[in-house]
């Protein structure tokens, strides 16, 4: 399977057919930049964090794995059953290569977030930085999701397909005049009572867009998303900040628009900070 070459700026191709398999390959194989047998991981975490907004009978469970390698957090998010709290003694003073041959994908995929965060830093390869403003969580969820939106470009009546369902962003998207076709594994309802559906395959033949969290990463959809809106030639906007600099590597190449948040997200941190923003050339 021929690999991309990374070390040349990104250029549009419709065509191309890169996976989460193949950019992992690479990664592994050193084609990308340095051979991960040369980085450690220096640090692993494991949190466990919980939201509920006022009014919201909606509670959110998250689960993350933090890896560090330079001055750079790999983040995935997972769900309870894929790993738990004793990874993170487990993977620190491991040489990265070693942790990326672990068999479970939270680890994988904070793993490839680590090195390609610590090798193609998002200041370096973001098309613009934003600053979210300080605020308490909900203030700082509306403007985070306003942009999410506003990247994603909805038009009056578009549907699209919210893939990882949170309550601010369903008001972002109706706010813009669209549609939104709800898909989540987690939630039964919307905060407005909408039936959340299950199986993404129903969202994704109705959409004329589609947003979606970089958490498919760790649930290991991301692929099968990419595959429709290149086949339908529909936009994606991603969110991450799972994977956020393993998503970076698909704009252009599936991905339209990106959102990226690392490590430390918007629920850890009431003051201003940062997000990347990627916009696709094509």
């Amino acid at each position: 399977m021929t690999l991309i070459n990374y070390s040349e700026p990104t250029q549009p191709d419709a065509n191309n057919n890169l996976q989460v398999t193949t950019l992992y390959k690479g990664i592994l194989a050193g084609r990308l930049g340095a051979h991960p047998d040369t980085l450690w991981a220096t640090g692993a975490s494991y949190i466990y964090q919980t939201t509920q907004f006022p009014a919201s009978e909606t509670k959110y469970h998250n689960y993350y794995l933090l890896v560090r390698v330079g001055s750079y957090f790999g983040a995935c998010a997972h769900i309870p059953q894929q790993l738990d709290m004793q990874a993170a003694a487990e993977l620190s003073g491991l040489p990265l290569h070693t942790v990326l041959k672990d068999e479970r994908l939270p680890v994988q995929i904070a793993a490839m977030d680590a090195y390609l965060g610590a090798i193609y830093p998002h200041k370096d390869y973001c098309t613009r930085m934003i600053e979210l403003p300080a605020g308490t969580p909900v203030q700082r969820a509306e403007a985070r999701d306003a942009l999410i939106a506003e990247m994603a470009g909805i038009k009056e009546n578009q549907q699209v397909a919210l893939i990882g369902v949170v309550n601010p962003l369903v008001q972002a998207i109706k706010l813009r005049g669209g549609i939104c076709l709800p898909c989540d594994l987690q939630l039964e309802k919307t905060q407005w009572g909408e039936v959340v559906e299950k199986d993404m395959e129903k969202v994704l033949d109705r959409a004329d867009s589609v947003i979606c969290t970089a958490m498919t990463l760790s649930n290991g959809t991301f692929d099968r998303i990419l595959a429709v809106v290149r086949a339908r030639k529909i936009p994606l906007t991603v969110y991450a900040q799972t994977g956020s600099a393993v998503v970076a590597r698909f704009v252009n190449r599936g991905v339209t628009n990106l959102i990226a948040e690392p490590f430390p997200f918007t629920q850890f941190n009431a003051a201003a900070s940062r997000v990347y923003c990627y916009k696709a050339t094509d």
